[in-house]
């Protein structure tokens, strides 16, 4: 039986990320798509680390870190030697990226209103079930393969 998944998975990816961009842009937010990712981990929990935000996000640290370059130039994070331990860097939002959070929310809300558009709350429900069995599935994987 021949599989679509990790294509349609690869397609909507791309689709939502210039998507998403874009409303990012029409909203005034001039940041990327990865970025906003980042940024969205540190509004949960300010204060992390590369590796953790590069866990959170599962993107490779060296990615991670090239992004944040880019952030810190732009003032949108600060980068700051932990005082507890001198060998690790704390990544933290500025005061900038906290101005950005309620524009950057109502854009991800603009997006998911358009991902489920169509989706009844049940479909919605058990589609996010079957993903989450993948992700599981593949950190799983991930993790005992090192």
């Amino acid at each position: 039986m021949e599989t679509k998944g990790g294509f349609y998975i690869t397609q909507i990816k791309q689709l939502q990320d210039r998507i998403f961009e874009r409303l990012l842009i029409e909203n005034g937010i001039e940041i990327s798509g990865g970025q906003g990712r980042i940024l969205f981990i540190l509004w949960k929990t300010d204060h992390l680390t590369i590796s953790e935000i590069s866990e959170k996000i599962s993107l490779a640290k060296n990615t991670v870190s090239v992004v944040i370059n880019g952030m810190v130039n732009k003032g949108i994070v600060a980068r700051t030697i932990n005082p507890e331990n001198r060998r690790q860097i704390i990544i933290s939002l500025t005061d900038y990226a906290r101005s950005l959070q309620a524009k950057y929310e109502v854009v991800s809300e603009q997006m998911s209103t358009l991902f489920y558009q169509g989706f009844s709350e049940d479909e919605q429900k058990q589609f996010e079930h079957y993903l989450s069995r993948i992700l599981d599935t593949l950190i799983e994987k991930l993790h005992t393969n090192k």
